[in-house]
């Protein structure tokens, strides 16, 4: 990701060929002959749809080339980028240390020496996971900036009074200030900073919104003297199981030995909607969606560890909202339901009850519809209205967490009549058990609650992208969007 001092001029011209040739594209697509698992197409002769797609890339090659009035992505990468970490440290910790001198204290005596430690190293981790957070899709950098910096400063404050550390609380504070300000700061200018990605037409390229850093590309020459110009801060985006012309393929392999960044369109499509999609078994993406294996098992102690400590915290409010829920209306606090796990296992799920009692339906399409809870639903209480609103029915499913059935983070359990009726209907539906179901997801924070298979197609997608990338940053990116959800009560029914 650098700066883009970039002046790219295209008439209006383009865009028509750009939809003439996403209909020669649809034909090319059936002639794909892309190998199992592999990303290097095999030499076969191209047949009479993709010769009709290529020749409908080189039109929009010759036009561009009269088109394309600059293709300048010029400037040295920014210095603010490469030495963001050293700013960020210096600008955070030198203001609290002229404020020290100017109290007429003394460098490395009393508790400086231990303070400055604890901040150098705080600032740091507040760099780190900001730097790691902003490579995932959907994420909104700016207003992670605060809860990020409170959390670290805080824990690293914390850790300092269990050791029995000496510091100094006006230094302290002084320094997080600072290295909150700074990291705001830095987080407004990377805004601007965003590596450009050049968009090579040909194939399912179409899928790639254009805008931001994401450009269509010129012409395979003057995209060739970029390539030459000696920038490595750019990258080429093309449909790679695309038959492109030999001029194109050749292009790519130099841009590739030159160090610039060669991507297959499906990985920028991904990072621009955050979500995966699965279209044709031979394609090996399922083999591609395993999750990380050395992750999982440090993923289930974070579990265990974080439902031991929060469960005598919650108990108490478990009580007070049963009391609250069996005031409000007959019967149990608790709702238990059957639902589908991890690796398919069945398992009773339980939550607070925040619908009225009813008996339970005989036949399959009156269990789906039972489990189908609909916008302004009427079985819904007064009291489970503001508790499914604020996510707070779910916290029983703590105790499933410490079980072994659930996650704090991962894609939600569906009931088991609606997930036999998924799996019928949609592809590839059961692969989302690879991993256990959490008390908050990806699909969740994105989408909100749905139920209907055309809702839930798009919510797969968001499951498999969450399984393809699972990982601490991840799953730390879907905790906070999770606050801002409780905050709005984006996506409750």
């Amino acid at each position: 990701m650098t700066d883009m001092s970039t002046s790219i001029a295209l008439h209006g011209g383009r865009h028509d060929l750009l939809e003439k040739r996403e209909g020669h594209e649809a034909d090319a697509r059936k002639a794909e002959t892309a190998s199992p698992g592999a990303t290097i197409v095999s030499e076969a002769p191209p047949a009479p749809a993709a010769v009709a797609a290529r020749k409908a890339e080189d039109e929009i090659t010759r036009v561009s080339e009269e088109d394309w009035d600059a293709a300048a992505i010029s400037g040295s990468t920014p210095i603010l980028r490469r030495f963001e970490l050293p700013i960020q440290l210096a600008a955070g910790l030198l203001p609290a240390v002229a404020i020290w001198l100017l109290q007429d204290r003394r460098l490395f005596e009393g508790a400086f020496s231990e303070t400055l430690l604890v901040l150098g190293v705080a600032s740091f981790l507040s760099w780190y996971v900001l730097a790691r957070l902003r490579d995932h899709a959907k994420a909104r950098h700016l207003s992670y900036v605060l809860p990020i910096n409170c959390l670290i400063f805080s824990a690293a404050i914390a850790v300092a009074a269990l050791l029995r550390l000496p510091y100094s609380a006006s230094l302290f504070a002084v320094g997080a200030s600072n290295t909150l300000l700074v990291s705001f700061l830095l987080a407004v200018r990377n805004r601007g900073l965003m590596k450009p990605h050049v968009i090579v037409p040909g194939g399912r390229t179409s899928e790639i919104c254009i805008t931001g850093q994401y450009l269509p590309a010129p012409s395979a020459s003057d995209l060739r003297e970029l390539v030459r110009s000696g920038r490595r801060d750019w990258a080429i985006v093309a449909d790679l199981h695309y038959y492109h012309s030999p001029g194109w393929e050749r292009l790519f392999a130099e841009a590739a030995l030159a160090g610039i960044p060669v991507y297959h369109f499906r990985q920028i499509a991904e990072m621009q909607t955050g979500q995966v999609k699965i279209t044709h078994l031979s394609e090996n993406d399922l083999g591609s969606l395993i999750p990380n294996v050395s992750y999982m098992s440090v993923k289930r102690l974070i579990d265990v560890l974080g439902a031991i400590a929060l469960l005598p915290f919650c108990l108490v409010a478990f009580a007070f909202i049963a009391l609250v829920i069996r005031l409000d209306s007959p019967g149990s606090p608790f709702f238990i339901q059957e639902r589908v796990g991890f690796r398919g296992q069945r398992f009773q799920m339980i939550k607070f009850r925040t619908m009225r009692q009813r008996a339970p339906a005989a036949e399959a399409a009156a269990q789906r519809e039972d489990a189908m809870t609909q916008s302004d639903d009427h079985r819904i209480t007064r009291v489970g209205r503001f508790l499914r609103k604020t996510r707070i029915d779910e916290l029983p499913q703590i105790i499933n967490v410490l079980k072994g059935d659930m996650s704090f983070i991962g894609p939600r359990p569906e009931a088991k009549a609606l997930s036999e009726w998924y799996e019928e209907e949609l592809p590839f539906y059961s692969y989302r058990h690879i991993v256990r179901p959490g008390i908050t997801g990806w699909a969740q924070v994105n989408q909100g609650h749905v139920t209907q298979v055309t809702d839930v197609l798009p919510k797969l997608r968001y499951d498999f992208y969450y399984i393809r990338n699972i990982s601490l940053w991840l799953d730390l990116l879907v905790a906070l969007k999770t606050v801002r959800v409780i905050a709005t009560g984006l996506g409750a029914k």
